[in-house]
């Protein structure tokens, strides 16, 4: 008899769950975007291995100064370069932007530094640079030893120094990413640590029966306001917490724990960069927050709400999947799409922010698209609110929320 109750139970909860149109919309969603991120990513990746094979074959302008003479005229032609008159010149020339790069070559180049000067195309298409001008002198002394093989086995690359400039100021380097890209590990943490309190947020006063009795005292968008700033709150608590013991380690018990010495001095902290970063990730988590908040609001239950929820997390992973292009090639397809759609914004400009692949322009207007976003989300779940805030049985119809004809209504009346 109880195991006749146990099959019976289980058929008809795993029955009650696959019949519900929300159930299979929330497992089907994550493949079909899956296959969508895919499917683009293949066109993408045709693309960017047609134009990688026209950069490799477009060269960059450059000019050298050699006190060394090893470089022949023949030789530089070879790469496109030219001589400058001076080492002067051709930094006042990258500069102004009439040239791409400019080698410094010493009079000793095994024991002295290549001065390199470049105009700045971000942290990793800069290592063009310094490969080129040591290619320049593997050329170089190839030809003067007669043996390519010989060369090899006649000691190390030479030290070359890179300095890469956006217009008349010096660039940051890997000192400047770094401070940016931690606006996207901070968006991370609070959504893994806010998702399921977002979610249930306005789930909890219907599941406990209590909504009728606050919005006798409370409007709809002043509840919800207040959700949202709480969510806000806890969530700059929450990282305060869990950054203080990592914050103590390092000052006071360094030695102790053998935590790495870092030199926090070092760090680039670029006005623009960090202007953009912080906005970005305020409107991606007020994104995130009010679209959690409004699926919340939709559903009965926290049980109910889950597959969405599953959907709406996916969206924040979707452009790790593009990172090799985001990384090399921002101005791919696909990765024009993951900047400029809501909800994988956040990530894709904030990566492509602290790499300096984002143009202010650009950066501009996915902050336009994030706030924007938010306050249709926040508009949105204060109409479902209104609603439907005491259907505790059934979900919001949101059609009928938005003041939308029922299907079927408008072909009936004609």
């Amino acid at each position: 008899m109880a195991r006749h109750n146990l099959g019976a139970v289980a058929g008809f909860e795993f029955t009650r769950i696959v019949t519900k149109k929300w159930f299979w919309a929330g497992t089907l969603a994550v493949p079909l975007i899956m296959a969508f991120v895919l499917g683009l990513m293949g066109v993408s990746n045709t693309t960017t291995a047609t134009a990688s094979e026209t950069q490799q074959s477009a060269g960059f302008s450059i000019a050298y100064t050699d006190q060394s003479g090893l470089i022949t005229a023949g030789q530089a032609a070879a790469f496109g370069a030219s001589k400058a008159s001076s080492p002067e010149d051709g930094i006042r020339a990258v500069q102004s932007g009439a040239l791409d790069a400019f080698f410094e070559f010493p009079a000793d180049p095994a024991n002295s530094t290549v001065n390199v000067y470049g105009a700045d195309r971000g942290i990793f298409e800069n290592d063009k640079y310094s490969a080129t001008a040591q290619a320049m002198l593997s050329q170089a002394a190839t030809a003067k030893i007669g043996s390519h093989e010989l060369l090899t086995l006649t000691g190390n690359a030479a030290r070359i120094d890179v300095k890469t400039y956006r217009g008349t100021v010096e660039s940051g380097g890997i000192n400047a990413v770094i401070p940016p890209l931690l606006f996207l590990i901070i968006f991370y943490m609070l959504i893994f640590l806010l998702a399921g309190q977002m979610l249930n947020s306005a789930l909890e006063e219907k599941e406990n029966r209590v909504t009728e009795m606050i919005l006798t005292t409370l409007k709809p968008a002043t509840l919800i306001s207040g959700k949202v700033l709480a969510l806000f709150a806890i969530g700059l608590l929450q990282m305060g917490i869990f950054t203080s013991p990592i914050i103590v380690g390092f000052l006071f018990f360094r030695e102790q724990i053998n935590i790495p010495a870092f030199d926090f001095a070092a760090l680039i902290f670029e006005p623009v960069p960090m202007i953009t970063g912080f906005l970005i990730l305020i409107g991606g988590f007020a994104l995130f927050t009010t679209t959690l908040v409004a699926a919340g609001v939709v559903m009965p239950t926290a049980k109910e709400a889950g597959n969405l929820m599953g959907v709406i997390i996916v969206l924040v992973f979707v452009p790790l999947y593009a990172g090799s292009m985001i990384i090399s090639d921002p101005q791919d397809m696909a990765v024009q799409i993951f900047t400029y759609f809501p909800f994988s914004a956040p990530v894709t400009a904030l990566l492509r922010n602290g790499l300096g692949s984002l143009s202010t322009g650009e950066a501009a207007i996915v902050i336009a698209i994030l706030y924007v976003s938010a306050a249709f989300m926040f508009r949105l779940s204060v109409r479902l609110f209104q609603h439907g805030s005491i259907s505790y049985t059934s979900r919001v119809n949101i059609r009928a929320a938005l003041g939308w004809p029922a299907k079927g209504t408008t072909a009936s009346a004609k």
